[in-house]
């Protein structure tokens, strides 16, 4: 008798452009989850509303996410694969929550310290404040046991375990506590410009990332001018933060290891490695890129393979709402 597979949860927002580091530190990884575990893979287009947007470029941006997924091999026999925002139960536990979360805690969420500081605390939406309760009710409805973070978000997971063990102990046993899925390859893609801040999908400078959907000669280009250390020795080293980042972007895509590239670059230049790199990237993307526009040019049958997902979805999550809902004398 096999046993059960243990569940899986992870998403990521239809805002700004998909890439390099996106595939490289979740895509590919998901793929390879689908035979071992019950995944359910989110486009979390209410996260995305937590900052303003533009409902044509969101409705856009939603579908080309879905054939990103798809494009990069998630197979939707394997993994279930929707909208957040059509599974109306993530919204109703997110409210659930927010009933025995505490505000404290919402407040030291260093995300959100971040972005507000951007624009100013006063004008920061109250669900970018309240995003990491919706994050757990996204977990948590599905009674995921891993969720694979990076990071930028451990934060946010610990606050989603510390909600099921309140909810649990307030309420009766409910919720699984979810842990962490560290992926330690290609976990951790740097910005092309800023070898010290995390690429970013929604940076405002096109050179600072290498988006999924680019061409290969936008890819070149990109990678050419990316930011280099002082020196010409190809090496990976704290006081060398950019071609390490390149470095580690080479083994990411390659399968290969750090130590083996310096070895091959060694009395090599910059140039060398930045050509060759690009050369890699360009051929790893490029079956995903032409997938996903031929998937892009069916955008009824991307929207009918992600109601399907939902409905799926609406399922599963049936069960912990109610549950949740009956402990908290609403049922």
């Amino acid at each position: 008798m096999t046993s059960k597979k243990q569940r899986v949860f992870s998403g990521i927002q239809p805002s700004g452009n998909l890439h390099l580091g996106n595939y490289l530190g979740a895509l590919k990884n998901w793929v390879a989850l689908q035979d071992e575990y019950e995944n359910y893979f989110c486009i979390v287009d209410l996260h995305a509303i937590t900052v303003p947007q533009d409902p044509k470029v969101l409705r856009q941006k939603i579908r080309e996410v879905a054939a990103i997924y798809l494009a990069s091999g998630i197979d939707p026999e394997k993994s279930v694969v929707f909208r957040q925002s059509r599974v109306s139960g993530h919204a109703e536990l997110a409210w659930l929550l927010n009933c025995v979360a505490r505000f404290g805690e919402l407040s030291r969420m260093t995300q959100f310290k971040d972005k507000a500081q951007k624009g100013g605390a006063e004008s920061a939406s109250v669900g970018l404040y309240d995003y990491p309760v919706l994050m757990a009710a996204d977990i948590l409805l599905y009674n995921a046991h891993l969720v694979p973070v990076g990071e930028d978000q451990r934060q946010h997971l610990e606050l989603t375990r510390t909600l099921a063990r309140r909810f649990n102990n307030q309420h009766g046993e409910t919720f699984v506590v979810p842990e962490p899925m560290i992926l330690e390859t290609g976990a951790r893609v740097m910005a092309l410009d800023d070898p010290t801040s995390k690429m970013s999908k929604s940076s405002p400078v096109q050179g600072s990332y290498v988006a999924i959907l680019d061409e290969p000669d936008v890819i070149r280009r990109k990678i050419r001018r990316a930011k280099t250390d002082s020196g010409s020795e190809v090496t990976a080293s704290p006081d060398k933060p950019a071609i390490t980042n390149l470095l580690d972007i080479y083994a990411a895509t390659t399968s290969r290891t750090v130590a083996e590239l310096e070895g091959e670059y060694e009395g090599r230049g910059y140039g060398d490695l930045k050509k060759d790199l690009a050369e890699a990237v360009v051929e790893a993307l490029a079956p995903v890129r032409e997938r996903a526009l031929a998937l892009l040019d069916a955008p009824k049958e991307l929207d009918d393979l992600l109601e399907a997902g939902a409905e799926k979805a609406r399922g599963a999550a049936h069960r912990a709402l109610g549950d949740a809902r009956t402990k908290m004398g609403l049922d």
